[in-house]
C-alpha cells in the first residue's frame, strides 16, 4: 500500500493541460455520487451519508487509490457510517442496493458463493478502512451549524427576501454537493457552513442587511465565525465550483 501526502488530502487538484480534473478526483467523484445515491436508496439520513463520504476520502488521503477497489472501500464506508452514526444498514442491503447501481433493472442476487465472497470483502474491508484511520471516525459535520445559521439569517433578512429564494434549500444542497470533493477535510465545519450560505445568498443576489450598513462592525459571515476570513470562503467557493465544473463533464 502507497501512503500519500496528507497534506494533499480533501483538495480539489489543479486541472490538467486540457482544462480537464484530474482523473484521480473524477474517480472521487463518481464514487462519491454512488455513496449518495445509495444511501438515499438504503434510507440513510444526511449525517450518515456525510460520515460514509468522509471516511472514503481520509481513506484515499492515506492509501493509494490504485491499491484498493474504490468501490469496496465506499460499500465499506457506508457499511461503517451506520455503526458510527446508529444506523445500522444490513451488508446484504448494502450489497443488492449496489448490484442494482451497477446493473439497473436486475434481480437481487442469489445467496450463492459470489454474494458471501462481496459480503465478506466488504467486511475485510471494513477492517482495513479502521487501522488506516485508526479507529478515528467520528467526525463533526457542518450540518448543525448551517442550520442554526440560517435560522439567524432569516430573522436577519426582510420575509419578502426569504420567501421568494430559496436560499436554504441551495444551501443545503451546495453542502450535500461539497462531499464530492472532500472539502470537509479541508475545511473547518463552521467555516464550510457559512462558505455555502455565503453562496447560496451570491447566487441570488441578495444581501444581508447588515452587510450594506458602512458602521456595521464586521460582515455577517464573521459574526458566525469570527476567525473566518473572506479569502477561506473564497478558496472553499472555488472548490465547489469545480466541483460542479466535473459534474458537467462526468456522464
Amino acid at each position: 500500500m502507497e501512503a500519500l501526502d496528507p497534506e494533499s488530502c480533501g483538495g480539489v487538484s489543479a486541472p490538467g493541460a486540457d482544462g480537464r480534473p484530474a482523473p484521480v478526483e473524477r474517480v472521487h467523484f463518481r464514487v462519491t455520487r454512488f455513496i449518495m445515491e445509495a444511501g438515499v436508496k438504503l434510507g440513510m439520513h444526511s449525517i450518515p451519508i456525510a460520515t460514509a463520504c468522509t471516511i472514503y476520502h481520509k481513506f484515499f488521503c492515506e492509501i493509494n487509490v490504485d491499491a484498493y477497489d474504490p468501490y469496496l472501500v465506499a460499500m465499506s464506508s457506508i457499511y461503517l457510517a451506520g455503526k458510527v452514526e446508529e444506523q445500522h444498514l444490513r451488508t446484504r442491503d448494502i450489497i443488492n442496493v449496489s448490484y442494482r447501481y451497477f446493473n439497473p433493472g436486475s434481480e437481487p442476487l442469489e445467496l450463492d458463493s459470489r454474494f458471501w465472497e462481496l459480503r465478506d470483502s466488504i467486511v475485510q474491508c471494513e477492517l482495513v478502512v479502521l487501522r488506516v484511520l485508526r479507529f478515528q471516525v467520528s467526525f463533526q459535520h457542518p450540518h448543525k451549524y448551517l442550520l442554526h445559521y440560517l435560522v439567524s439569517l432569516k430573522n436577519w433578512l426582510n420575509r419578502y427576501s426569504w420567501q421568494r429564494t430559496p436560499i436554504s434549500v441551495t444551501a443545503w444542497a451546495l453542502l450535500r454537493d461539497s462531499y464530492h470533493g472532500g472539502l470537509c477535510l479541508r475545511f473547518r465545519a463552521q467555516h464550510l457552513a457559512v462558505a455555502v450560505l455565503y453562496m447560496a445568498l451570491q447566487v441570488y443576489g441578495v444581501e444581508v442587511p447588515a452587510e450594506a450598513e458602512a458602521e456595521a462592525e464586521k460582515p455577517w459571515w464573521q459574526v458566525f465565525s469570527d476567525d473566518l476570513t473572506k479569502p477561506m470562503i473564497d478558496n472553499i467557493v472555488s472548490d465547489l465550483i469545480q466541483i460542479y465544473s466535473m459534474d458537467t463533464e462526468i456522464p
